[in-house]
């Protein structure tokens, strides 16, 4: 006789009730286990322990598991989890997307849903449910390795573009084809340990949490109903993320209402004791995780039995554990693995992954991830008198430099594939070599240098063959073993002899375009000040090639800007846009307590939302509708600021401009950044063309942090800017008062 939990006309509710109470405690922990598929002695434990997931499962394996679950006394469906973080790129047939940081250089939402979407169809066409993605990380140190997989280093914008990704992966109805669970992740601040050293100590305060590093989060949780969390590595002064029931369980599931669960990243409860020290041994460490709030936890398979004997034991409440269980399981409902979705139809992977609708929308992506940082008249090339170009440089041929992080040839791909997407991609060298086939260019290929190797001889035959040659196009950055996890950097000039290289192809007197392809910004000065043009391409994904080709020959009309400032010096970090109000800011001509540093300029290489076109635009008659706003505790109430700009495109070519909202607090009771980023627009103007551009920005995003730990909207004066980056030459600004 079937059980109520089989039965779909009932609630998921009723369905979880039913099947917890059938469950025995060893049923239950369990379901909180998350074991690497590719360990063979973990696929044994399947049935043993009642394995509740699986991660790093690939092919059939999917399907074997599965049905091995079926079997078991209950029943219950195994949720697989991946790193499908731009696109299911562990899938050698799948779409690749640029990367988080390239992709976020667009500026746009529905590009940043988009890629969600694409990988949740193919990944849940490969049988798995769940990816862990997006990154909410703030990415601020160059000299972190994970840079690459962040949207860059405005707190406001990544709350954005990751909700847009969450809605992307999980859709309006989980238990479908196209529905994945998303993963906000790594929660909270793992990006702000000191030095930019990998799951190092974080030094932050509570106030400094609560103003930067959660509110993501909270828009993960609170607006796109991302399905789950994971732990970050790294201790917050002294206290493991996965040890504090105040981050994981006080926040997220009592003050924010998340009704999903919490995930561990890789063997963190182990870690409590086998890095961090804070627990006695594995036994204490597995009561230190449960009770902080962890709900799944990855990788710590002596979670299992030490688990099982603190509750026998009187030492753990079997609550906590039945907490963690009812949210699992709600999921795996939701997603319909006890119903319709248990099983995939894996022979319907060929039509789905890497389909030329999800390539198109690669492609998209990639051309509006470009960033055009520089151009001396050399940029779009005179294609009518069919120019002559040299290209160098290793990264303008290397499809893993292309890919970025987390695709074939990153540590986490193991040995599924060793082909790199090869046949699905496309490298500059390849775009370019195409339209000199179709003739419109002539194209000449030296390696010169590349991040890691020596190469002299391989310089000289590039300054050789620069004689022969109207334009030189250099395409430097860094590899894949100089980035990722655990690979941070202290030094983040360019490597190898690529510095070298670029300075004896200036020396020719040729025109020189330098395209950036790296994980992240790097101290290129001189770039900046020798090169004629320059791209920044970050990691644009497969078909980066065609992108770069079309922006260089003109066929792209560039619009991205930076989410991320560039340094001049390693020295200088850190250099992002909305840093705290310090004397210099506040109080102009003194030069006592300057903010900067007398051997270093205050400003940033490259500044956050800088970025040029091939048109031009001229911003004027800055207008704020209401200028004084009641001022209101009920701080989702209050009244929203209404704002107006005009923007004209003055060029002779359409183009895409990206208008930017700044918001300063003039007066306030604590220490606050400059300005803050509350606002964005993607202008479409045709040539001549002139529009006038609207902007609400919510009451809440007025407030901060007191001193106190609340959130509040401070009566008195602001001011809102508005312009094309976050330089203050190119930004408006207007008065507003909260009354």
């Amino acid at each position: 006789m079937s059980q109520p939990y089989t039965n779909p006309s009932l609630s998921i509710a009723e369905r979880v009730e039913n099947l917890m109470s059938l469950m025995t405690l060893e049923e239950k922990v369990g379901q909180m286990l998350q074991l690497p598929a590719n360990m063979s002695d973990n696929v044994d434990k399947l049935e043993q322990w009642n394995v509740g997931s699986y991660l790093h499962c690939t092919g059939d394996m999917v399907e074997e598991l599965q049905q091995r679950a079926a079997k078991t006394r209950l029943g219950i469906p195994i949720i697989f989890g991946i790193d499908a973080i731009h696109g299911h790129c562990f899938e050698n047939d799948s779409t690749v997307f640029p990367t988080q940081l390239a992709l976020s250089c667009a500026w746009s939402k529905q590009l940043s849903q988009s890629m969600a979407h694409v990988t949740a169809v193919e990944t849940r066409a490969c049988g798995l449910h769940w990816t862990f993605s997006p990154v909410l990380c703030v990415g601020r140190d160059s000299r972190w390795g994970r840079i690459n997989e962040t949207f860059g280093e405005d707190p406001w914008l990544i709350g954005e573009l990751a909700a847009a990704a969450i809605q992307g992966y999980q859709g309006e109805n989980l238990a479908a084809k196209d529905s994945i669970l998303a993963c906000a992740k790594h929660y909270v601040a793992y990006g702000e340990t000191t030095g930019g050293r990998d799951a190092y100590e974080a030094e932050v305060s509570p106030r400094k949490l609560l103003s930067v590093f959660l509110p993501p989060f909270e828009k993960a949780v609170k607006q796109a109903k991302v399905a789950t969390l994971m732990a970050g590595y790294q201790a917050i002064d002294g206290l493991p993320c996965s040890a504090s029931s105040w981050i994981l369980r006080d926040i997220p599931k009592t003050q924010w209402g998340m009704d999903g669960f919490i995930v561990t990243d890789w063997d963190n409860v182990g870690s409590l004791h086998d890095k961090q020290r804070v627990a006695e041994d594995l036994r204490h460490a597995a009561k230190l995780g449960l009770e902080a709030g962890n709900d799944m936890i990855m990788t710590t398979p002596s979670f299992y039995q030490h688990t099982i004997d603190l509750v026998n034991q009187g030492e753990v409440d079997v609550a906590l554990v039945d907490d963690a269980v009812a949210r699992i399981l709600s999921y795996k409902f939701k997603l319909g693995l006890f119903d319709d979705f248990r099983y995939t139809d894996l022979s319907k992977k060929p039509q789905i992954l890497g389909n030329p609708v999800h390539w198109h929308a690669s492609l998209e992506a990639s051309r509006q991830s470009l960033t055009l940082l520089k151009n001396e008249q050399v940029l779009p090339l005179d294609e009518a008198n069919k120019p002559k170009i040299l290209l160098c440089g290793a990264n303008a041929d290397d499809v893993v430099a292309q890919l970025g992080d987390w695709s074939f040839g990153s540590m986490q791909a193991g040995a599924s594939d060793d082909s790199f997407h090869r046949r699905d991609c496309v490298t500059l060298r390849q775009g370019l070599q195409a339209a000199a086939d179709a003739g419109r260019c002539e194209l000449s290929y030296v390696r010169g240098a590349a991040p890691a190797e020596a190469d002299f001889e391989e310089i000289l035959a590039a300054v050789d063959a620069a004689k022969n040659s109207d334009v030189i196009v250099a395409c430097v950055g860094d590899i894949l073993s100089q980035h990722g996890e655990f690979h941070d950097r202290a030094n983040l000039d360019l490597t190898g002899h690529q510095q070298a290289m670029l300075e004896a192809l200036k020396a020719t007197g040729k025109p020189l375009v330098v395209v950036f392809m790296a994980s992240k910004p790097l101290t290129i000065p001189w770039v900046k000040q020798h090169a004629d043009a320059i791209v920044c391409a970050f990691n644009p994904g497969a078909k980066g090639g065609i992108a770069l080709t079309e922006l260089l020959l003109g066929d792209l009309n560039p619009s991205g800007k930076l989410t991320i400032s560039f340094p001049v010096h390693v020295g200088q970090l850190p250099v992002y846009y909305n840093k705290y109000q310090g004397w210099h800011a506040l109080i102009s001509g003194r030069t006592n307590h300057q903010e900067r540093y007398i051997d270093m300029p205050e400003q940033p290489l490259f500044s956050f939302g800088e970025g040029q076109s091939y048109s031009e635009f001229e911003y004027s008659d800055l207008q704020v509708a209401n200028p004084t706003l009641s001022a209101s505790q009920d701080l989702a109430a209050g009244e929203a600021l209404k704002v107006s700009v005009q923007i004209k495109n003055t060029s002779q070519r359409a183009g895409i401009e990206i208008a930017q909202l700044y918001i300063r607090d003039c007066v306030a009771s604590v220490t606050i950044p400059v300005m803050q980023l509350r606002g964005f627009e993607r202008v479409e103007l045709a040539a001549g063309e002139s529009r006038q551009v609207d902007f609400s920005v919510p009451y809440e995003d007025l407030a901060l942090i007191n001193a106190q730990l609340e959130k509040v909207v401070e009566p008195g004066a602001f001011k809102v800017l508005v312009g094309a980056s976050s330089k203050a030459e190119d930004l408006l600004s207007a008065d507003f008062t909260v009354a």
